[in-house]
């Protein structure tokens, strides 16, 4: 007869390998980022606001739909003014990295700006453990400079660090402390609210602060064809409100830590679309460096089976 003490293992353990898969789709689908952004026929800060903007009517409708059956402890409603304030730090985090990361597509390569952007877990790691006693083992941080490692040399003949690129990668880097501090903050909020409540309200704040930026920039900040737009749309409906809430998703039952390094896939993926879409070269260590992102990520992973 098997054991009945088991079965709540058998489920978090499922429950964890759902996460992981929605954590790996989601960073697929933000790879197509830096392709959309480099493709906009508005500014850099222009783009992030459509980004968030344009995704706000689908949002905001599973919020909706998901308020006339809420259930289980993470989908109450935010009641509090510090549920309002830490709602809206996620929105911050989340606009200071758009502004940053699309501004340094302009300046440095999509191979550069996405790989230096997803450095994240240089920051988030040890931020998990100093700030939320997140177990960070010696094996974990193994995983995690290997798959570092594993992104750099992926990118090959891609990623080169130069004199022209040095403003450009510089604002990558920044924009992987602030993503760090989304990941962190979307990591704690889940623990209280749904993915479609954080990624509406997150969004709702995010748009607000980029517009006025990009406002005063004196960025353009209307598409001048059809195809502008459906580049916003494409961004804003596959890279955001799909792949970053499947990664919101995820953060309920994955460490901080270990998701962020698990996002080292994004680079990889951008790389390879890049090479596809705009041209811009791989190395022949590309095979290599993939493999070993997926052998730093099963370092990384979390105890258990």
């Amino acid at each position: 007869m098997p054991d009945a003490s088991a079965f709540p293992v058998d489920h978090a353990y499922r429950t964890q390998r759902i996460a992981l898969i929605a954590l790996l789709v989601g960073a697929l689908g933000i790879a197509f980022a830096p392709i959309f952004v480099r493709l906009s026929e508005v500014g850099p800060v222009a783009t992030g606001f459509w980004r968030t903007a344009l995704a706000m009517p689908a949002l905001g409708l599973w919020m909706a739909a998901e308020s006339r059956q809420r259930s289980g402890r993470s989908s109450r409603r935010p009641s509090s003014v510090s549920d309002y304030a830490r709602l809206s730090l996620a929105g911050l985090f989340f606009a200071g990295d758009l502004a940053i990361w699309h501004t340094s597509i302009r300046y440095t390569s999509v191979a550069n700006s996405t790989l230096l952007a997803n450095f994240a877990p240089l920051y988030v790691a040890p931020a998990a453990w100093f700030l939320f006693k997140e177990r960070i083992t010696r094996r974990f941080v193994m995983g995690m400079l290997l798959a570092l490692a594993g992104a750099i040399v992926l990118m090959g003949e891609s990623f080169q660090l130069d004199a022209d690129h040095l403003f450009g990668d510089g604002l990558a880097l920044l924009t992987a402390a602030f993503y760090a501090g989304y990941i962190l903050s979307v990591g704690r909020l889940r623990a209280e609210f749904s993915t479609a409540t954080i990624m509406t309200w997150s969004g709702a704040i995010s748009a607000l602060v980029l517009l006025p930026i990009g406002l005063y920039d004196g960025e353009a900040m209307l598409p001048a064809s059809v195809s502008g737009w459906a580049v916003l749309a494409g961004l804003a409906l596959f890279s955001h409100a799909c792949g970053q809430s499947l990664i919101a998703y995820a953060l309920a039952h994955l460490p901080a830590s270990f998701s962020s390094v698990s996002l080292l896939l994004q680079p990889a993926a951008a790389a390879i679309l890049a090479w596809i879409l705009l041209s811009e070269p791989l190395g022949p260590l590309q095979a290599l460096g993939a493999a070993v992102i997926l052998v730093g990520i099963l370092l990384a992973r979390p105890g258990g089976r």
